[in-house]
């Protein structure tokens, strides 16, 4: 009898720490279920000389906000680089907020929707110190001269010395790994789905291509890669949702982009 309790009172814990772990997948951006994607082991002397993805969490001030397309795009572009190249990836992406003490121990940090930003002025002192000091930032999903003005004026804040500049496609970003004849753009699935191939965002019908800027500090070296026209992440976070969608943007854009631009941070 008491065997039986006891049996039944676990399978409880267990129905309930289900339950609850799905409650928070669905309720919390802080919570990971790492049981729908591939998980691996770097070597132990490795573990401390590994790259690992870090996204910036900020207090948005529109709909969308640092967490777009977190979970699922920061662990699946760390599995493809993992599996795609010989770089050591860490199989637990980051999320760092611009002040946090640890933001200087990780070479790259990627920002999302970044006209939704609105750095406090701690942050802007804290981006322009990691910048300046080696950093590196990956800024994408923005659309249209509405997005950009918006960002334009926080990231100025930061570096107001430095101004972006458009990169030519001979640029070896686009050629380091993989080779783009043209620079890539990718689209949100649910506007793919609707037969457009670019975001139809105010201003954007007026110019539809892809952009990518560069921020170079004083010796030449980039700091800030800002992918315009573009949500490339999409193109990570979507992969297992529609095959189509995966062989047109994930597989020859996103993660051959991603791979590129990651793959040039740690080289320069």
């Amino acid at each position: 009898m008491k065997r039986l309790l006891l049996a039944t009172v676990l399978a409880v814990i267990l129905v309930s720490a289900f339950v609850l772990a799905q409650q928070f997948r669905r309720g919390s951006r802080n919570y990971v279920d790492r049981s729908e994607f591939p998980i691996w082991e770097n070597e132990e002397e490795f573990e401390e000389d590994v790259f690992t993805f870090v996204r910036i969490r900020y207090i948005p001030h529109g709909r969308r906000g640092w967490d777009g397309d977190y979970p699922e795009a920061d662990l699946n572009i760390s599995y493809r680089l993992q599996e795609l190249t010989s770089i050591k990836v860490n199989p637990n992406p980051v999320v760092l907020e611009l002040t946090d003490r640890d933001l200087k121990n990780y070479p790259f940090v990627f920002l999302i929707a970044p006209w939704s930003v609105n750095f406090s002025d701690a942050e802007v002192a804290a981006l322009r110190d990691y910048l300046l000091s080696g950093g590196f930032l990956m800024v994408d999903e923005f659309w249209g001269p509405q997005h950009w003005d918006l960002f334009y004026y926080q990231i100025k804040r930061a570096l107001p010395e430095f101004e972006p500049r458009e990169l030519p496609i001979e640029h070896e970003i686009f050629h380091n790994v993989y080779d783009f004849k043209e620079k890539p753009q990718v689209v949100p699935i649910h506007i793919w789905r609707q037969g457009y191939t670019y975001h139809p965002m105010p201003g954007v019908a007026d110019d539809p291509e892809p952009h990518f800027y560069g921020i170079f500090d004083d010796t030449g070296r980039m700091m800030v890669l800002l992918c315009h026209n573009n949500d490339l992440v999409d193109g990570w976070e979507r992969e297992g949702e529609d095959e189509e969608f995966f062989r047109q943007y994930s597989e020859r854009y996103s993660y051959p982009m991603g791979i590129n631009i990651i793959t040039y941070v740690m080289t320069h």
